[in-house]
């Protein structure tokens, strides 16, 4: 999809199209549309995220927060859209330092506790609010409350699968949370607080992770609940982390990467998937920048990978200018000192224009449909 001869900021645009459609029949059939952002720590910062939230949801409608992950499981974790905390006797799972099993669900946290008495909460506003936590033999007893007042009791014990508690609250901001009622164990492995229709966008971002975090998550649990979710766009960001890493091989990238591709492709065939590839880094040695050993081979194995894969591909260190454009970017306040991170103001800028190159292709969908659509009725059309 080109129009002017103009090439398109994002590759292989085509792969994009199951997306542009369903954002154009939730107009009349007021489904909700689910955007899944994968990724380290430019993800999860979520002010990258939340430019896109915000973008979107005030074009297709807001339909809410979406998943996030239990409680506050990290120092610096955030999410614009929600407030959440935890009590002091749960573990983080999922994190590089504490990778855990593999079972830590969707968003590869998990929050575990084994005494009473302990608490998880989530303050939020949506039409339907989901606990996921993991099933287990022995799993322990929760209650659940809603502006502290119980609600129900929810058990957690059974065959080791993916476990959903469902509530429909009053119209509002509520606090949602649960307790643990026993010394059994509770693994918790997200919220869920949506509308039925509209937009979400989901921030699922793990700091210091690479793609091969994905293809070890239990694809028994994971797999469920992402086709749970049911997105209709997959934001895949990583890549900064292999850049840098000692460890890295191309052969060894290569399969990893594939892997966790296809890992998002079983669960959710339908979905539009984006790759994006890494940010031009530096690295300081000595008062001297030197670029990350590995850019070029990451951002040409994730463009390979993502074309096998019927993926799109957005070229972030491209967009932004190519090699060395991080100098600038910290120069105008918009990149950190580290020549790794952004600013708040660089994250939104980057959400802005990936959001305007994808809305600049939906656009040219709309007026191609538009154009196909033969009964010559204009009631069913949408203005790019």
């Amino acid at each position: 999809m080109q129009t002017g001869g103009t090439r398109s900021a994002i590759e292989n645009e085509a792969a994009l199209v199951p997306f542009f459609d369903q954002l154009y029949r939730a107009r009349t059939d007021h489904k909700p549309v689910h955007i899944l952002q994968f990724g380290d720590s430019h993800t999860a910062s979520d002010d990258w995220a939340n430019a896109m939230r915000n973008v979107l949801q005030s074009r297709f409608g807001d339909g809410g927060p979406g998943f996030t992950d239990p409680g506050h499981p990290y120092r610096g974790y955030r999410n614009f859209r929600v407030g959440s905390g935890n009590s002091a006797g749960w573990r983080t799972e999922g994190i590089v330092s504490n990778p855990g099993a593999g079972r830590e669900g969707l968003g590869g946290i998990s929050l575990s506790a084994s005494r009473a008495g302990e608490r998880i909460w989530m303050q939020a506003d949506g039409e339907l609010v989901e606990l996921f936590f993991l099933q287990q033999p022995g799993g322990g007893q929760l209650s659940f409350s809603v502006d502290g007042h119980e609600q129900s009791a929810i058990s957690t014990d059974g065959p080791l699968a993916p476990g959903y508690f469902t509530y429909s609250p009053d119209p509002g901001r509520h606090t949602f949370e649960v307790q643990t009622l026993s010394h059994d164990p509770v693994r918790v492995l997200g919220w869920v607080a949506q509308n039925r229709s509209g937009v979400t966008y989901e921030t699922l971002g793990i700091n210091g992770a690479q793609a091969d975090l994905v293809a070890s998550w239990d694809e028994s649990i994971f797999g469920p609940q992402l086709e749970r979710r049911d997105p209709a766009l997959i934001v895949f960001a990583y890549g900064t982390n292999e850049a840098l890493s000692p460890h890295f091989t191309v052969e060894g990238y290569r399969a990893s990467f594939s892997e966790a591709l296809s890992r998002l492709r079983r669960a959710s065939p339908t979905a539009g998937i984006l790759v994006v590839g890494p940010p031009d880094c530096w690295l300081k040695r000595r008062g001297r920048l030197t670029a990350f050993p590995h850019m070029e081979q990451v951002i040409e194995i994730q463009r390979e990978i993502a074309t096998q894969q019927r993926c799109a591909f957005w070229d972030w260190r491209g967009r932004m200018g190519g090699e060395g454009s991080k100098r600038r970017w910290v120069t105008a306040g918009l990149a950190q000192m580290d020549y790794v991170h952004f600013t708040s103001a660089g994250y939104q800028l980057i959400g802005n224009t990936l959001c305007s190159d994808l809305m600049e292709l939906y656009n040219i969908f709309v007026s191609v449909r538009n154009q196909a659509n033969n009964d010559g009725s204009t009631e069913n059309r949408e203005r790019p």
